[in-house]
């Protein structure tokens, strides 16, 4: 038997927009499940069970700020991406730090989309079976040995660099934010620039031109994001 289609709600209040994304996922195979405000987000969150929400922050009842919230204050970590004509920084590191998992703004490509789909899906599956080692590219971190090799050569990390590639590899593929990464090596808070300072020694140690990062992507304004795993 084939695997059931992947269930995408999609929220959204533009019927172009909408009709944009359904043809664009149903022929790809996805099942597409429409929502045009909040209030019929929440319920197609509850009757449907989707596998991944492209979401819209600015509907006309309930804000997409509110509903990712009160999606993640109840624990449902399904796939969140963001999709909306905001391009303020503020908005978007607000819905990444309330739990959303990517963010593509409008107008958008629809085969970008689908690529950040693809990976958002396989983030969590990832995350309910994760793997003790990670490859991308060159680079290999086993994270039960705490060896990180780009080719077959041995990197030596500092403790602090060590910790912030193993919080990126968690979340390869995924934007996380300076405030995400900050708590979650250091736990207090610290200036960004602090942070700065420890990513560009470790491009200088794991990227072949750190000039032009090829797996630690700079998100600008926002944080970083890790090249997804082979």
């Amino acid at each position: 038997m084939s695997a059931p289609p992947v269930r995408i709600l999609i929220v959204d209040d533009e019927p172009p927009i909408r009709k944009l994304l359904r043809v664009g996922l149903t022929t790809q195979g996805y099942t597409a499940i429409e929502a045009t405000n909040g209030k019929t987000a929440l319920e197609r969150m509850a009757d449907s069970a989707p596998d991944l929400v492209i979401l819209d922050l600015g509907l006309p009842d309930i804000q997409g700020h509110d509903l990712l919230r009160r999606w993640r204050d109840e624990n449902n970590l399904v796939p969140v991406i963001i999709l909306s004509s905001r391009t303020d920084e503020a908005g978007i590191v607000d819905a990444l730090q309330l739990g959303a998992d990517d963010y593509v703004t409008k107008p958008f490509g629809v085969n970008e989309l689908l690529a950040r789909i693809r990976v958002a899906i396989r983030h969590r599956l990832q995350q309910q079976g994760e793997k003790p080692v990670f490859h991308t590219g060159e680079l290999s971190v086993d994270l039960v040995r705490r060896i990180v090799k780009v080719g077959d050569e041995e990197k030596k990390l500092s403790p602090k660099e060590y910790d912030i590639l193993r919080v990126m590899v968690q979340h390869a593929g995924k934007v996380l934010t300076h405030n995400y990464l900050l708590k979650q090596v250091w736990g207090d808070a610290y200036d960004v620039q602090y942070l700065r300072v420890y990513v560009r020694q470790l491009r200088q140690k794991i990227e072949p031109n750190p000039e032009q990062p090829r797996y630690i992507k700079t998100e600008t304004g926002v944080g970083y994001r890790l090249s997804e795993g082979n």
